[in-house]
């Protein structure tokens, strides 16, 4: 998603080791008042959490993977940073008819790929009907897409099965929905990269993955020579390299620390509300988990505050659904509270018997999700329920829960714009992102009626209804929304935090020398 990095998709082949960036820290002069390492990379050192698991846009939805791509690929539309209303990128205007059936879309002029091929209206057609023929990552966000042409070098038409008032969410909301090359070797995306953006791929290791500049970006040249991402999934080895020089920005900061930043005079501290949400979801297609009443059992006996405090330390509200508070569309609704009487009850309805042992795949590479676990476990003991923490790194976690091994797990979306982004692909029956095979055909009626109705009004009703549905069947069990929190040097310039967490690195400028 510009956006939309999400934390959960199948693993894919490691990347292949190619070129190493630059030595950290190592910069010369551009002449243009900024650093730049050589060849234009490893100017500006990111520390990032976790390796991606491939570079191919369309197939991952793995948030570190989107970290990097943001920087690599252009969509049609993009989200405003602070707002997500949707504003032009590749597309610079676009018209829809009186029927809501077909949107028109004027491109860009003047764009090339990395590689130098122009880019034109074909490559739109090619990238979109990828997703479709190929059933990527991302095919259920053209569910209502009858077909894609380019009347000219210049034009795009989208004609629809039926309204689509989300569509420019849909296609815009994240790098999932990147326009690549019509020209590509499909084979080799999964490690390498073409994209239309501010920056070029360089190169890659285990350790970290360099871009370059595109000094003939179409938009506005970046200021700095390249970026290097670092994967440091310790954070407190990645605020180590930061207050090192070593790097110079983090979004890797433990929740305990963010106090004592706003106080540093060395870094800027940005913090926001984010449009996230973090949850646990449990196995419908398992016993015990497949009973409705074991899932609720389990959703009374947690206390969502005590696993937010102890989670994030005051960086996240806890919520017993997905959209945060601050949204147009937030939906209160809070059925469950502390109560083992109740949870008791429950499992007796259902006939199980206790102890119950629930394995909790969380993963090292995003601690908070360790954290919450054992809060988690202590809580459900006294219900009778055993968790069984295990920990995984990312890409057994994501092999995990592709596969459905699993009891239950625990991770976050994020970047989420539109109500559909929070509800519709997790939750509906086969849904692309439905790992834990919830399945209530009240719930996929009321989702297939909100991603058509065109009032607004309307809308938002049918995603409460259905908000309501999944909350009380357990499909998640919903636990907060956290603030996005990063860390970076003082004097850094142009770069601020998004609310939907999306790291764009093309406006940000390293301080001239002289400069604290």
């Amino acid at each position: 998603m510009r956006r939309r990095a999400l934390l959960a998709a199948l693993a894919a082949s490691p990347l292949i080791a190619t070129t190493a960036g630059c030595s950290v820290g190592e910069r010369v002069d551009t002449g243009d008042g900024n650093a730049a390492g050589p060849a234009g990379g490893g100017a500006f050192v990111a520390a990032i959490s976790a390796e991606p698991d491939q570079l191919d846009p369309h197939k991952t939805t793995a948030y570190a993977s989107f970290q990097v791509l943001e920087n690599v690929y252009d969509t049609l539309v993009v989200p405003n940073g602070k707002t997500l209303e949707m504003e032009p990128s590749l597309a610079t205007q676009w018209e829809t008819s009186a029927d809501g059936l077909t949107w028109t879309f004027r491109l860009v002029d003047g764009v090339t790929f990395h590689d130098g091929t122009p880019f034109t209206a074909a490559d739109v057609v090619f990238s979109y009907k990828r997703i479709i023929d190929q059933k990527l990552a991302n095919a259920a966000r053209f569910a209502t897409v009858a077909d894609v042409t380019a009347p000219d070098d210049r034009t795009v038409v989208i004609t629809l099965k039926r309204p689509t008032p989300n569509l420019l969410s849909r296609i815009g909301g994240f790098k999932g929905m990147a326009i690549l090359s019509k020209d590509v070797d499909e084979k080799t995306l999964a490690t390498k990269a073409n994209g239309t953006g501010p920056f070029s791929l360089q190169g890659s290791s285990a350790s970290e993955i360099s871009l370059k500049r595109f000094d003939d970006y179409w938009s506005r040249a970046p200021k700095l020579g390249g970026v290097t991402f670092q994967f440091l999934p310790e954070p407190a080895a990645a605020l180590t390299a930061l207050t090192t020089d070593q790097v110079q920005w983090t979004d890797n900061v433990p929740p305990q620390r963010v106090a004592s930043f706003k106080d540093d005079e060395s870094v800027d501290l940005g913090e926001v509300a984010s449009v996230d949400y973090w949850y646990l979801a449990m196995n419908c297609a398992k016993a015990p988990f497949d009973r409705v009443e074991v899932r609720r059992a389990i959703a009374f006996a947690v206390d969502r505050e005590a696993v937010t405090e102890a989670a994030k330390f005051g960086t996240a509200r806890a919520n017993q659904t997905a959209i945060p508070q601050g949204s147009e569309w937030y939906y209160d609704y809070a059925p469950f509270r502390r109560d083992l009487d109740e949870a008791k009850r429950l499992l007796q309805q259902a006939g199980v018997s206790t102890p119950v042992t629930m394995g909790l795949m969380v993963t090292s590479d995003y601690p908070e999700t360790v954290t919450a676990a054992q809060v988690i476990a202590s809580q459900l003991e006294p219900l009778g329920v055993k968790v069984d923490i295990q920990t995984e790194d990312f890409a057994t976690w994501l092999d995990r829960e592709g596969r459905g091994d699993f009891d239950a797990f625990m991770l976050g979306w994020l970047g989420n714009i539109d109500p559909a982004d929070f509800y519709e692909d997790q939750h509906r029956t086969g849904g692309a992102n439905n790992y834990q095979k919830y399945s209530n055909p009240v719930t996929d009626g009321l989702l297939d009626r909100a991603a058509v109705e065109p009032d607004k009004a309307a809308r938002k009703t049918l995603y409460e209804q259905a908000a309501k549905q999944i909350v009380d069947d357990v499909s998640y069990l919903f636990l907060y929304n956290p603030d996005a929190v990063q860390v970076w040097k003082k004097g850094i310039t142009g770069y601020e935090v998004r609310v939907d967490k999306a790291v764009d690195f093309g406006t940000l400028a390293l301080p001239t020398r002289g400069d604290s």
